[in-house]
């Protein structure tokens, strides 16, 4: 059934206002009714009672408007969704066909062909259309709803097409229950879901067998407009683009109706998703070919974890790290009895040690602490007599009088300054003497006073602790900021999380993955209490005079230990800043304090045996920050850029060299204008006038190994080029490190020392955790050196307690094997605390 009218009903409004006013709007009166007689005249408006289902082709000009009149029941406890889809048959036309469709409460139009903007404003022509309209819900139980679509052209020549409005099955979306469905950019898809009762959190799931073409999926509120187009998909909700697969998590809370859309749209271009870029021709008029973009996707909608496992997972979070302070409170306690047992067994009948008594002591050593018996290459091979035992957990007694150590310790306490010492003309050559040995002991590098070496390392705690504190606030305030930013846009691809296992709480998108670097803090914190343990009973030794604690074993310097302890929790914080909301600009916070923890462990492992010559504080933070700095530089200009390869590979080569000839030469050397006239001599009389070994042997395999690792590694990166440069500069760290590591164990146990149980349980707990977490970490289940979209490929589901997935559990072992890598440096030579500092050996 049709109407048509060849003249509309002339319109009649009566004004009665005086004066000018009245004449103005009497002259508006006639244009208005003049226009529409003049397009009474000339256009013809039919009226179309149209079916559900029904393929409506027909033709329009702009003579001609064509109405479908619509009517369909809606149910309060029914949606139901309606389709328009529209095709031009019509090949050319310069006047695309306008579609305007009134709902009750809101008014959705578009243009066929459909033009859509790509990248560089590059436009794209679709002839076929495909809308889905929104249904705002209804008030009364069932009701008759109309909605009409009008169609209607400025072209002068009839334009064919084909309209159908159709019933969309399936369009309220079930729980747990996959829908397939095809999309593309001018066809996008939307369906409803309602939350079940008793579920709060859902997690919503679109996959696909292609990559491409790349998509946008979004999450909006139930209203009227839907935006599902590429050009206004990020107007409003929450959204994020996908490849193969996409997840977000929903809370009821952020729906006022318990409902919500999930809107998927094919993009135009693929750019997003990281597909290839192309270059066209950008003409004023042009109009690109979309192509085949049709896109077979599944959703599936599944309720997400409940409160309890939230308790569930910090309750393990805490209980895996307290447990540690058990076992560790159980073990002093072990040591402690153990320690007194030993005490009682060498009192003397009166219940007086030798050390007290004064007696039984031998008359000093050559070889006692603060002296060099052999002043040249070679050390003396005559055993030294002392009444130490070589048997595990003996005491033995240092050969000086009672006034010797005195006089020591007094010395010790005065107020000395590191300078007042180094300042004396004769130091230069006594230096000279006693490191250029071929042999040294630790007695030899342990001259200076103890006051000042305690004032020098403690500088490494401050330091730390201040670059700590101005370093975390402003990173705190950033990730605050982004988290902001996510919240408030809703775009879901400026953070990488892992989205298939991101568990929110309050503001924070992925609680989980905060909540897993606890264990860094509190193991930090760990570490603190057991350095300060050990640090309060050496003092009380020192202020009792005990001749061991004065005499034996490695010196105690304890600041490198604080500064590695709060480099640690800081690491966890960091860490856990990085991951409110990790992507491509904030990494650094990840990474800038395992620098730090990599740098202070070799720096401690090298004061152990050399603590008169170990680098200061302000020069090792110095070199850190410059590492730092290049991370940065690496992050921002490293990829793909050749310079900055060279020049990085370059400047790694040199310092290797100028850090190998300072250990060499245990800092006997000068970086002048006559280095190289040194070198060529040193090369003319060692190599060219006789074939000499280097004097140093072991030293020198240590340096050889470490250079061919390092030239490795800088040849890798300049060839490889890797995209990830912030971990790549951390592994020449982490190979270095290992290296001197390996190189202090197998020096140790070739000097005739051992390592003492606890040390030895430490290390093999510690390499084992070390496997199984690199293991988690290289799983990958992110990854900014992709687009969003490629990395959301990697995302996997939790694989422990529903919680936590396996970058959790890198961050659970890794905590606690740096933990284990900080006992190892703290006992392994625990085994020479009765052994006089003359004869441990320094390599």
């Amino acid at each position: 059934m049709s109407r048509c009218w060849k003249s509309r009903p002339r319109p009649s409004v009566r004004l009665c206002l005086p004066g000018l006013g009245s004449v103005v709007l009497r002259v508006l009166e006639v244009l208005w009714v003049s226009v529409c007689l003049v397009h009474s005249d000339s256009s013809v408006v039919v009226q179309k009672e149209a079916q559900f289902g029904v393929s409506y082709l027909d033709t329009v000009t702009s003579h001609n408007q064509t109405i479908y009149s619509f009517n369909h029941t809606v149910s309060r406890n029914k949606t139901e969704g309606v389709r328009v889809s529209v095709e031009l048959l019509s090949e050319t036309t310069k006047s695309p066909i306008l579609f305007v469709i009134r709902q009750k409460q809101a008014v959705l139009s578009f243009q066929v062909p459909l033009i859509l903007r790509g990248l560089y404003q590059r436009k794209y022509q679709y002839t076929q259309v495909g809308r889905t309209l929104c249904q705002p819900p209804t008030l009364v139980a069932s009701e008759t709803q109309f909605f009409y679509v009008d169609v209607s052209t400025l072209s002068s020549t009839s334009v064919h097409y084909q309209l159908r409005v159709s019933r969309v099955e399936s369009f309220t979306l079930q729980t747990d229950k996959k829908f397939s469905f095809n999309a593309t950019p001018s066809q996008p898809q939307f369906f409803k879901y309602v939350f079940p009762d008793g579920v709060d959190t859902v997690i919503v799931k679109v996959n696909s067998e292609k990559n491409f073409p790349c998509s946008v999926m979004s999450i909006q509120d139930i209203q009227c407009p839907v935006y599902d187009l590429d050009n206004n998909v990020a107007f409003i909700g929450m959204y994020q683009t996908m490849t193969k697969k996409g997840a977000v998590t929903v809370q009821r809370k952020d729906f006022p109706s318990n409902s919500f859309y999930v809107v998927v749209v094919v993009k135009t271009e693929d750019e997003a998703c990281g597909g290839p870029l192309k270059f066209y021709p950008l003409l004023p008029d042009e109009l690109l070919d979309a192509g085949n973009r049709s896109k077979t996707l599944d959703v599936v909608v599944s309720p997400a974890i409940n409160s309890e496992v939230y308790v569930m997972g910090m309750l393990f979070c805490l209980g895996i790290f307290l447990s540690f302070y058990v076992l560790t409170f159980l073990v002093a306690c072990i040591e402690n009895k153990r320690m007194n047992r030993k005490r009682e067994g060498f009192l003397q009948p009166a219940d007086m040690s030798p050390a007290e008594t004064g007696k039984g002591l031998t008359p000093p050593s050559p070889y006692e602490y603060g002296s060099f018996a052999d002043n040249g290459s070679t050390m003396s091979s005559e055993p030294v007599t002392d009444s130490l035992a070589s048997a595990e957990g003996t005491y033995g007694y240092m050969e000086r009088s009672m006034d010797t150590v005195g006089r020591c310790r007094q010395e010790s306490l005065s107020s000395v300054e590191e300078d007042d010492y180094d300042t004396l003309a004769d130091i230069d050559s006594d230096k000279n003497i006693v490191r250029t040995k071929k042999y040294l002991c630790v007695s030899d590098l342990a001259r200076k006073d103890k006051r000042v070496l305690n004032k020098k390392y403690q500088i490494y705690f401050w330091n730390i602790s201040t670059i700590a504190v101005f370093y975390a606030l402003p990173v705190i305030q950033l990730v605050i900021t982004y988290q902001t930013v996510v919240n408030v846009t809703g775009n879901q691809d400026i953070c990488y999380y892992n989205f298939l296992c991101a568990h929110p709480l309050g503001a924070l998108s992925s609680f989980n993955n905060i909540l897993s670097n606890l264990g860094y803090v509190m193991l930090g914190l760990l570490f603190l209490l057991i350095v300060l343990q050990r640090d309060i009973l050496h003092n009380r030794a020192l202020m009792r005079n005990d001749i061991t604690a004065l005499e034996c074993g490695i010196p105690k310097h304890f600041g490198l230990f604080y500064a590695m302890g709060t480099a640690l929790m800081m690491e966890g914080l960091l860490s856990a800043c990085y991951h409110v909301c990790p992507n491509y600009t904030n990494f650094q916070f990840d990474t800038s304090f395992m620098y730090m923890i990599a740098g202070l462990c070799m720096l401690k492992l090298y004061q152990k045996r050399h603590p008169d010559i170990n680098a200061s504080a302000y020069t090792a933070y110095a070199c850190l920050a410059a590492v730092i700095f290049f991370s940065v530089l690496g992050v921002v200009f490293g990829k793909g850029n050749t310079a900055f390869w060279i020049v990085f590979s370059v400047i790694h080569i040199l310092a290797t060299l100028l850090l190998s000839t300072q250990l060499y030469y245990m800092g006997r050397w000068k970086l002048d204008s006559g280095i190289l006239r040194r070198m060529l001599y040193v090369i003319y009389t060692d190599c060219v006038r006789q074939c000499s070994g280097p004097m140093y042997i072991d030293r020198m395999v240590l340096l050889v190994m470490g250079n061919i690792v390092n030239w490795s590694l800088a040849a890798y990166g300049l060839i490889k080029r890797p995209n990830d440069f912030a971990s790549y500069l951390l592994a020449i760290a982490i190979c270095n490190l290992l290296l001197y590591f390996a190189f202090y164990i197998i020096m140790k146990l070739r000097s005739g020392e051992r390592i003492r149980c606890l040390a030895l349980v430490c290390i093999l707990f510690t390499a084992v955790v070390w496997g199984f977490a690199l293991f988690f970490f290289f799983q990958g289940l992110s990854t900014w050196q992709k687009t969003p979209a490629e990395s959301r490929e990697h995302n996997r589901d939790c694989i422990l307690l529903s919680f936590f997935d396996d970058h959790d559990i890198w961050h659970f072992l890794s905590s606690i094997a740096m933990f284990g890598s900080f006992l190892v440096l703290l006992t392994m030579d625990d085994d020479l605390d009765t052994v006089q500092r003359d004869k441990i050996y320094v390599f």
